[in-house]
């Protein structure tokens, strides 16, 4: 397993020291095991993971592509191999959920958490895992009406108004939500840029901030904010188009100047959307996508340099 190498000493029975490497999750207690206590290091993370397999195959597709055939054949054996036994190490029946991390022991920290949603995203976890996984994100322990939180409110640590043990990142949603569309779960995706297209309606030049609190939504209120979270803040800016990506489902193929929409949708708060100067290779375009109540119409203002639209609608 890919893992995270600590440097802290070892741990005493209370669990480690505080400050040692957790991932994107930075926090002290932001990985334990189910009954609170603090895992003993190194931490393999089930979202590292997943990244340590993308990056295998893109970079056969590399391999590839320079010729380097032999070296692109082991690095898509060992992809497949990391992603057989990713699902062994990680996956937990009790909780219908992939543990969030395995301890220095290689004992699973099972508690659920936003991690697993990230696994879709890259495509490691089995298809039943994706399914069950994604049906508990869109649970009541998990989504706010704002968000999908960082942690199961059910878990010892939960706290809606932690950095990572119960709050909402939307960069993490957006990665959870391009997870579900990959797996073919459009109707939570749209949920889930709903959720934070209307949280930004109560935010300061409607702009998503770093994170905010994981209170559940109340009529006529906004989310609770974090008070110390950064807005502007990269992450966060970046969320945005990538859930976007999620609902409209493009493909480019700029070898043959085509812009594709795979089963484009839109939240029924978004009736339209206007993408300006699109650039593929030399070409340009300016589109407006407008929903309908069964489907979506994909309407070209103005393009340049033989660049063609194609919006495929799928039952």
């Amino acid at each position: 397993m890919a893992t995270r190498t600590a440097t802290a000493s070892s741990s005493t029975g209370s669990g480690p020291p505080a400050a040692y490497p957790t991932g994107w999750k930075d926090s002290d207690d932001a990985v334990f095991h189910a009954d609170g206590t603090l895992p003993a290091p190194p931490i393999a993370l089930c979202e590292v993971q997943g990244y340590v397999y993308e990056a295998r195959l893109k970079a056969a597709m590399i391999a590839e592509a320079l010729g380097c055939c032999e070296e692109a054949l082991q690095l898509r054996e060992a992809a497949q191999r990391l992603k057989a036994r990713f699902h062994e190490a990680f996956w937990r029946e009790e909780i219908q959920c992939y543990a969030i991390a395995l301890d220095g022991s290689k004992q699973p920290c099972r508690i659920r958490s936003s991690n697993a949603g990230q696994c879709l995203f890259t495509d490691i976890a089995k298809p039943e895992a994706a399914a069950r996984i994604g049906a508990d994100l869109l649970g009541e322990a998990f989504f706010t009406g704002w968000g999908i939180r960082t942690l199961a409110s059910t878990e010892a640590r939960y706290n809606p108004m932690s950095c990572h043990d119960g709050s909402i990142w939307p960069h993490d949603n957006a990665l959870i939500a391009a997870g579900l569309a990959r797996y073919g779960f459009h109707e939570a995706s749209i949920r889930i840029l709903s959720a934070l297209f209307d949280a930004s309606q109560f935010l300061d030049l409607n702009r998503l901030p770093e994170l905010y609190c994981g209170f559940r939504r109340r009529r006529g209120e906004g989310p609770t904010l974090y008070p110390v979270a950064c807005n502007p803040q990269a992450w966060s800016s970046a969320a945005v188009f990538l859930l976007l990506q999620a609902g409209l489902g493009p493909h480019i193929d700029a070898a043959a100047r085509k812009i594709y929409f795979n089963s484009p949708r839109l939240p029924e708060s978004i009736e339209t959307l206007e993408i300006r100067s699109l650039k593929v290779a030399a070409g340009l375009v300016d589109m407006v996508l407008t929903r309908h109540a069964q489907d979506m119409a994909v309407n070209v203002r103005h393009r340049a340099g033989g660049l063609e639209v194609v919006a495929v609608q799928k039952g």
